[in-house]
């Protein structure tokens, strides 16, 4: 072949290969956001203000596609095997720290398949009690687990969901044994609290802060590390007593593992840029959340912490999915 012609198709061939996805030239087709639970709720929320503001700022459709089943594991293990240039995201929150250590086996690797992107928002549960039971703060419901040993009860969503795992804590960091009541929701398992079957509760949202001003329940404490923004003047279960005490809902956003470092980092920036605006700051603050926004690496630390927080607090209480 002569060596013109060489050339030439040489050429070609370079202006017809697909340019490589970096930040450049990203999105280079639709987003897609996985999010691996049903529609409605404060992670598929999430998905959508970022979806919404992604669109606007990508030029490109940005499509929420709610995956639930398996623990969250069917809409994780997605974006853990797509390919990995940035155009498949999950939103998801603490399960994929406790999921690890609740199935012997997984598709997927959390730490080695999924790469953070930022963390979205933080929200801390509200301990609530009915009003009828004799506590007004954290230290008279721990005085009076330990003065009825296996009397006192709690309910949550069901096994190893966020407000069993906040029990299981308390249990453990104040020395007292209360028993978890699972329901096949958060709703039954407030129902029951406003009926006085159960002794209390962790919950969270808008709902629990009318039916608190509505003297229907009693707030003592929230579960973060501090004052959440949202009631100040609520402290939280360390301040009140029972020292150590920190466990806080969280989303975050992740893309597969792999993904170029400059698409993630453009990823980060568009995302933290669209959460400082006031109407997606409030779109996430109505769920009773709180915007908190950072790096990939920060985002990276902090899950890795949520493991190891979640594997000892899983083994000591012994929990095991249903």
């Amino acid at each position: 072949m002569p060596a013109r012609l060489i050339t030439v198709v040489a050429c070609a061939a370079a202006v017809l290969a697909p340019a490589p996805v970096g930040a450049q030239n990203f999105p280079q087709r639709a987003l897609r956001i996985v999010v691996p639970f049903a529609p409605g709720g404060a992670n598929d929320n999430a998905a959508r203000v970022l979806a919404q503001k992604f669109g606007e700022t990508f030029g490109q459709p940005v499509v929420v596609d709610n995956r639930p089943g398996g623990a969250t594991n069917v809409g994780t293990d997605i974006v853990a095997k797509a390919p990995a240039d940035g155009h498949t995201l999950l939103v998801t929150n603490s399960s994929l720290a406790t999921n690890l250590s609740l199935y012997k086996s997984l598709p997927y690797d959390a730490r080695r398949d999924l790469a953070p992107v930022t963390l979205i928002f933080t929200t801390p549960l509200v301990l609530v009690t009915h009003p009828s039971l004799p506590v007004k703060s954290v230290r008279d419901l721990v005085t009076l687990a330990k003065a009825r040993p296996g009397q006192l009860t709690f309910g949550s969503a069901g096994i190893a969901s966020p407000a069993h795992v906040c029990g299981e804590l308390l249990n453990l960091l104040a020395g007292v044994r209360t028993i978890h009541i699972p329901y096949k929701g958060g709703t039954q398992a407030l129902a029951d609290l406003l009926g006085g079957q159960i002794s209390f509760a962790f919950t969270g949202g808008p709902a629990t802060m009318e039916l608190m001003h509505a003297g229907k329940l009693r707030v003592l404490a929230t579960t973060g590390p501090k004052r959440f923004t949202v009631t100040p003047d609520i402290p939280t279960i360390a301040e009140s007593g029972v020292a150590g005490y920190d466990l806080v809902g969280w989303v975050g956003l992740f893309a597969t593992a792999g993904t170029p470092v400059d698409v993630i980092t453009r990823l980060n920036t568009e995302a933290q840029r669209a959460l400082a605006l006031p109407d997606a700051k409030k779109r996430i603050e109505d769920t009773g959340a709180e915007v908190s926004t950072g790096t990939p690496q920060e985002l990276g630390a902090f899950l890795a912490r949520e493991i190891d927080k979640y594997a000892k607090l899983i083994r000591v209480a012994n929990i095991r999915p249903e």
